[in-house]
């Protein structure tokens, strides 16, 4: 996809007040963030509800005890799922390192969570020697040592591609046959099959995993079952999507509900 800073975004900041600032804010169920891009890090994250967020080059749904790195320079845009609590983190490039080089997923734990709220209830500008400071501190040290999360929508640049991957983001349990996604996109099927390694590092059916994955994390924080998740989806059974889920990704969609539940 390609997107355009948005005339209308304005910084926050002209400087960032120190080195990792906290900002606390609230969104509504389909508020829209425009595209913009920071000279900063931003930690993208969200102590309840869920993102959606939109790059050049893929897409990522960020529910609770995710959060979503992204590099300086890069544009992105946010949509918000549900009501999101969003606690944002811009990081100074110089402090942040080699954390991020565009964008990753990463776990939150359960310290680095109370890190980022407890530095969200501090002032921006916390003096340089006191408790802001030392949770600052904290919080580069927790993200240097955090999993990241391989979960990532890849987004093609082929017009023919974006309009197949555009149909497939909106009805992901379509049962519809890609012979017949492909002819409303304006290729054959083969000719888009060969396309999805060189435009998105993916093959087909990997991509329509992750994009599975994406809209499974955004049902499950919402609190819906397994099954729910495996009937939207077009999965036949709940043992299936729950055996894609966890070859992916090492743990199943159940361990997830019990993590958000505490």
């Amino acid at each position: 996809m390609t997107l355009k800073p948005s005339p209308r975004y304005r910084q926050r900041f002209s400087a960032l007040p120190r080195s990792v600032t906290a900002v606390p804010s609230e969104a509504r169920h389909g508020d829209m963030i425009e595209a913009h891009s920071h000279p900063w890090v931003q930690l993208l994250y969200a102590s309840g509800g869920t993102m959606r967020v939109r790059t050049e080059h893929g897409v990522w749904i960020i529910p609770p005890r995710r959060a979503l790195l992204i590099a300086p320079g890069v544009l992105h845009e946010l949509t918000m799922l549900s009501k999101v609590n969003m606690r944002t983190l811009y990081i100074d490039a110089e402090a942040a390192g080699s954390l991020v080089a565009d964008c990753k997923v990463l776990e939150v734990s359960p310290l680095l969570r109370e890190l980022i709220l407890a530095l969200a209830a501090e002032p921006v500008d916390y003096p340089p020697e006191s408790r802001g400071a030392d949770l600052a501190r904290l919080i580069l040290s927790e993200l240097a040592a955090m999993e990241t999360v391989p979960i990532a929508v890849p987004w093609p640049r082929d017009r023919r591609l974006q309009a197949l991957c555009t149909e497939i983001m909106a009805r992901p349990g379509s049962p519809r046959r890609l012979d017949d996604l492909a002819l409303d996109a304006g290729a054959s099927a083969r000719t888009l099959i060969r396309l999805f390694p060189k435009e998105t590092g993916l093959h087909y059916r990997q991509w329509v995993q992750q994009v599975h994955l994406a809209h499974a994390f955004e049902m499950l924080a919402r609190g819906e079952s397994v099954g729910a998740v495996a009937r939207t989806l077009g999965y036949a059974s709940p043992s299936a999507f729950t055996s894609m889920f966890r070859r992916l990704l090492g743990r199943t969609p159940q361990h997830y509900l019990a993590e958000w539940k505490k």
